[in-house]
């Protein structure tokens, strides 16, 4: 019976706990720095850190300080944070991002937005710039063989960078997900219309980051439900869908398959369903490939998971922002820190991202 504390085999590398850092958005510096060694050095406690959301190509996010992959200056800031997780017996992937229809108009350097399908989505609000001026029509990418081909050279610069392998990056309404969806991809070529084709976009990219990494250092974040960026099928055509996916990418072998819940809070336009995403469990052989589990979890939640063996590994957001030391406040049983500073969750400097304390710094203070 499995706990927090269990170590977990991850293809060739060991873990030393199954607790996970997500990928965090903190929009600090598009070439990280010696804020951002700090911050993952603080979280190299956790059994594996999943940076946050990286660009594998200039773009215009909404986040217009989220760190790249796309130039060697930004492989060089990387590998200082890799080194520094490394020498603190940590491990890290590397999340690899293209954000598509929902990247922010107005920071695309005369650039048109690009999605599967020339279909707009709804309900968009960006957090910078005054005003909300919402997500526009993208034009419909003509070859996906040549983002196919920018995740690649992302995985190749991450490897220069030392990561211990990359997390495709295909759920949250982004341009991997946008073609799985096919409320947002209506292509009728060989990139869209079956749930074969709709998924032979995110199944190539797996397999030219396969080949530079090696499958067993190559993992997926999947969100069937949707609801955020306007994203969600059906609950028939996501049950047919994923279970397609998900068995393609057991196939592959690859390290593990990382499923998020439905989130109500992310969901404005109310386009998301409440699936069960443990009924993919099945199609997932943990003899190769893990099964990491995310969204709205705490220490009952995921030591239940464990112990049943309905997952491998459990992935915390938001507690590892005021937690640097949470996966040994999970398996010591201590009380989490709950009190969040708002004002850094985006942008800024160390005032809510490096200044968190430990469990035994917050009691020393007491």
């Amino acid at each position: 019976m499995a706990s927090f504390a269990t170590p977990l085999r991850l293809g060739p590398l060991l873990l030393k706990n199954r607790v996970i850092m997500a990928s965090l958005t903190r929009d600090r510096n598009r070439v990280p720095g010696p804020l951002q060694v700090e911050y993952y050095t603080q979280r190299a406690g956790a059994g594996l850190i999943l940076t946050e959301g990286t660009f594998i190509e200039p773009i215009g996010a909404e986040w217009s300080n989220a760190p790249g992959i796309y130039s060697d200056e930004q492989v060089a800031g990387w590998k200082k944070v890799v080194d520094s997780v490394h020498n603190h017996n940590g491990r890290i992937f590397l999340q690899l991002w293209h954000i598509g229809r929902v990247a922010h108009p107005l920071l695309q350097d005369g650039r048109p937005n690009v999605a599967p399908s020339a279909i707009a989505a709804k309900g968009g609000k960006f957090r910078q710039l005054e005003g909300t001026p919402g997500y526009v029509t993208p034009v419909a990418i003509e070859d996906p063989e040549h983002y196919v081909a920018l995740y690649k050279r992302a995985a190749e610069r991450a490897k220069e960078a030392g990561f211990d392998g990359v997390e495709l990056h295909a759920a949250n309404g982004y341009l991997p997900h946008q073609f799985i969806d096919n409320t947002s991809n209506q292509r009728t070529d060989q990139w869209g219309g079956s749930a074969e084709n709709r998924c032979r976009f995110p199944l190539r990219i797996i397999d030219e980051i396969s080949s530079v990494y090696g499958n067993d250092r190559v993992g997926i974040k999947l969100g069937p439900g949707g609801g955020y960026n306007d994203m969600g099928m059906t609950e028939k055509d996501t049950v047919e869908t994923y279970g397609y996916l998900i068995k393609e990418l057991n196939a592959r072998r690859i390290a593990y398959i990382q499923i998020a819940r439905y989130w109500a809070l992310g969901d404005p336009v109310k386009r998301g369903t409440p699936i069960d995403i443990f009924q993919w469990r099945g199609l997932i052989d943990s003899s190769h490939t893990k099964f990491f589990v995310n969204t709205e979890y705490n220490s009952e939640d995921g030591t239940k998971a464990l112990q049943d063996g309905s997952a491998d590994a459990i992935v915390f957001g938001r507690f590892y922002i005021s937690n640097p030391d949470l996966a040994e406040r999970l398996i010591n049983n201590q009380e989490l820190n709950t009190n969040f500073n708002m004002k850094g969750f985006y942008g800024g400097s160390a005032e809510g991202y490096t200044d968190y304390p430990t469990y035994e710094q917050q009691h020393k203070a007491q």
